[in-house]
């Protein structure tokens, strides 16, 4: 086995000293994009030795124009698969067949004669971005829109690596990339107040069930808890989450991570649910620390409150939601965010089919139009 690189590092490498040189002997006037987003780890720059064994290796995506794209792409595919080096920085260029049996899965196979089935990919960004969002880049995008897309796959068209942008500006990668770096202001305000509500929903329901000596129904909602205020940190943060593989992983990335991870680590190993909600508290003024610093609402509360004279203390009772949803203007906007803020599909679901595919998208839709 050749000692690991990183994906990210090892695709530049290989579009930049096999595949370019390559397209520019042949097609040496095409305008083109070059990058490695969507799935893989790699691309969030979390792979390591483990991730080498599927689907990893050198590849890229190229992306040309609409126009230029029926002309190209099969020629470049065959250009690629009889002028690549069979072996690039140790790793095979080859993969073989996907796997039926294993959600399409390819591994690296070495060759040495014959063309190489190389992962090199020629789409078009609309293309590209319909097949992996469901979206059409030609149209506007709406709240609707905007609410269906998975953080996790608007991370990952947002995370990777650009290796070249040539084509027009307006046509460009970065350009859609650029486009869905982050939620519109007034959006951000309605899934900061969602995610509010979905602490406020259950924290006080955590103690209830212990008290009655439901402990495992207790530690239950406990890590939801746990779940819902590190997605409020990545909101805070203007972070996308990442798919729950490397959820805690990207979490420990961000600024308050230092400050909250012992606290949400002791609350999931907590074995009462006085000790549970004992390490939520300081999790949960933390938060309200974090909202007061964007200085979005006027100051709020940052310390905890009996939930009406029960003993479970509570956050969310102060009322964070009701005042970021306040400050929202765009009336679309506004109109979803009076039907009670649900959130986004994230919020609504952890389905792994659901956030992965399109097909559910027109439907769900419905939800937010």
């Amino acid at each position: 086995m050749p000692p690991f690189i990183p994906g990210l590092t090892l695709c530049g490498d290989f579009y930049r000293e096999a595949v370019r040189p390559i397209l520019d002997d042949a097609f040496p006037d095409l305008a083109h994009s070059a990058a490695l987003i969507g799935s893989g780890s790699e691309v969030l720059g979390f792979d390591d030795e483990m991730s080498t064994d599927h689907h990893w290796g050198p590849r890229v995506q190229l992306f040309v124009s609409e126009a230029d794209h029926p002309q190209v792409a099969e020629p470049i595919r065959e250009a690629l698969a009889l002028g690549l080096p069979y072996i690039f920085r140790g790793y095979s260029t080859n993969f073989d067949e996907p796997n039926p049996d294993d959600n399409g899965v390819q591994l690296l196979t070495v060759i040495h004669s014959g063309p190489v089935n190389h992962r090199v990919s020629v789409a078009t960004i609309r293309g590209f971005v319909r097949a992996y969002l469901g979206f059409d880049t030609d149209q506007p995008l709406t709240a609707a829109d905007w609410l269906t897309f998975p953080q996790q796959k608007l991370r990952t068209l947002t995370s990777g690596a650009v290796y070249h942008d040539g084509l027009e500006a307006e046509d460009g990668l970065e350009e859609m990339r650029a486009r869905l770096a982050w939620y519109p202001h007034d959006l951000w305000l309605y899934l900061l107040a969602a995610g509010w509500a979905r602490i406020g929903q259950e924290e006080h329901l955590m103690g209830r069930a212990g008290l009655v000596g439901d402990e495992l129904g207790s530690a239950l909602m406990g890590s939801r808890l746990v779940r819902d205020v590190m997605r409020l940190a990545f909101l805070m943060e203007r972070q996308y989450a990442p798919y729950p593989k490397w959820f805690g992983t990207a979490f420990a990335r961000l600024t308050c991570a230092a400050e909250l991870t012992p606290h949400l680590l002791a609350a999931q190993t907590a074995t009462t649910w006085q000790e549970r909600m004992g390490h939520l508290v300081p999790a949960y003024e933390s938060l309200a620390q974090m909202h007061n610093r964007l200085g979005l609402t006027e100051p709020m509360a940052e310390s905890v409150r009996d939930f009406f004279g029960r003993p479970f203390q509570v956050i969310a009772l102060h009322g964070f939601g009701d005042a970021l949803l306040a400050l929202i203007n765009d009336p679309n906007v506004q109109a979803i965010a009076a039907r009670q803020p649900i959130g986004n599909i994230d919020l609504i679901s952890d389905n792994t089919d659901l956030l992965e595919g399109t097909n559910w998208q027109p439907v769900l839709r419905q939800l937010w139009s």
